[in-house]
């Protein structure tokens, strides 16, 4: 897993983004595409048979090592949008003189795959989504708030911490923005997050922390100015658009447990586009599970050299 090549590349617009290779410098191909919004995957590529591939990966704008980081205060949430994104993976291709790639996301990472490769998939060559979301307004009603149906109690909590208000995504959004408030509006974000994957047998106890750390305040930060927006992406388009995809193999995993991105979503995409298979994984839930990670491992061999 150590890198052969890393660096930081200018994007533009003040910001600088981190990225490192790992893998073989003559294999396959492939870009990691994180998840959160806003949380780098610490061991992102670990799932590729690196003697075949080439993974790229990076920090997407204002988190892990990339610049400026969110929780400074300072640093623009304007130019942090999907479409940056976007064009930041495209720079980052070209800075690295790959012609095109298979595509891995997971989470927000599978939202923001599939957007880029609608926009470009004359530079994908295959997909692999797991944990898949689409960043609707449906869904996101349904992780910040319907899902409360079965957390009354920490509901209770996490929306009194922004009162009586019509969104409390928006309302989260705002707190963020305010230096005095965005800790323990962190905390409270991160608490709900985790409440909401309290089911699950496998992963990572609590996967957020209880402690406002830099790293959680700009996660915290870039999630809820996401999600406020909706992704910055036209409600539904992501699985309207699927048609963009056609040609492009792809393999789709998701956790039937998964309660904070419910599996409906994936089995529409995978309806909606004829070349991806979807494996639905009975014991698994966002965070994965042992027969999770074979299915994963399933889809590199098949899209392996």
């Amino acid at each position: 897993m150590e890198p052969f090549a890393q660096g930081m590349l200018d994007v533009g617009d003040g910001n600088r983004i981190f990225w490192y290779v790992v893998g073989n410098p003559d294999g396959k191909p492939a870009v990691h595409l994180h998840g959160g919004p806003g949380a780098p995957a610490k061991y992102a590529g670990k799932s590729f048979d690196l003697d075949k591939f080439k993974v790229v990966v990076f920090h997407q704008r204002g988190c892990g090592r990339s610049t400026p980081h969110a929780s400074d205060p300072a640093a623009d949430m304007s130019v942090n949008t999907t479409d940056h994104l976007i064009a930041d993976v495209e720079k980052l291709r070209e800075h690295l003189g790959i012609e095109k790639w298979l595509v891995y996301g997971g989470s927000w990472g599978s939202t923001l795959a599939l957007a880029y490769a609608q926009r470009h998939p004359e530079r994908v060559t295959e997909m692999i989504l797991i944990a898949i979301t689409t960043a609707s307004r449906r869904e996101l009603n349904w992780l910040y708030e319907g899902v409360s149906r079965f957390f009354p109690e920490a509901w209770a909590r996490y929306s009194a911490h922004v009162g009586d208000v019509p969104d409390v995504v928006r309302a989260y959004a705002d707190l963020m923005e305010d230096p005095a408030a965005r800790e323990q509006a962190a905390i409270e974000w991160a608490r709900w997050e985790d409440t909401v994957l309290s089911f699950e047998d496998f992963g990572t106890a609590n996967l957020f922390s209880d402690r406002a750390s830099d790293d959680l305040i700009a996660f915290v930060r870039i999630c809820a100015h996401y999600y406020a927006n909706l992704g910055f992406l036209e409600d539904g388009s992501l699985l309207r658009d699927a048609g963009k995809l056609a040609g492009i193999p792809a393999a789709l995993i998701h956790g039937r447990r998964d309660m904070s991105c419910p599996a409906d979503t994936a089995y529409a995409l995978a309806q909606a586009w004829p070349d991806a298979e979807l494996a639905l994984v009975d014991d698994s839930g966002h965070k994965g599970s042992p027969a999770f990670n074979e299915a994963i491992q399933a889809a590199i061999r098949r899209f392996s050299p």
